[in-house]
């Protein structure tokens, strides 16, 4: 995690936004009177909210814990794909 003044921030824009979406860093902004600003790039906060709807839901969670222990023990199938072909 880097942290970072919001005049250093504004003076070097895209090196700090190139870190956080190229290096995946989360980048804390600091500002006066402690009121700091969280930078993350989009796909870690698309991650953030998908993780925070599967865990904010029991059953969602129940699931996916069932799916893993299934996985774990080795109670999977594999399947072929079939391969869909429109016609013309």
């Amino acid at each position: 995690m880097l942290a970072v003044n919001y005049t250093n921030l504004r003076d070097n824009m895209k090196t700090f936004m190139d870190k956080v979406t190229d290096d995946y860093e989360t980048m804390i902004v600091t500002r006066k009177n402690n009121k700091n600003v969280v930078m993350l790039s989009e796909e870690a906060y698309n991650n953030l909210m998908e993780n925070a709807h599967i865990m904010g839901s029991k059953a969602n969670f129940d699931w996916l814990m069932e799916s893993k222990a299934q996985l774990e023990n080795g109670l999977v199938e594999v399947h072929d794909l079939i391969e869909v072909v429109e016609d013309e």
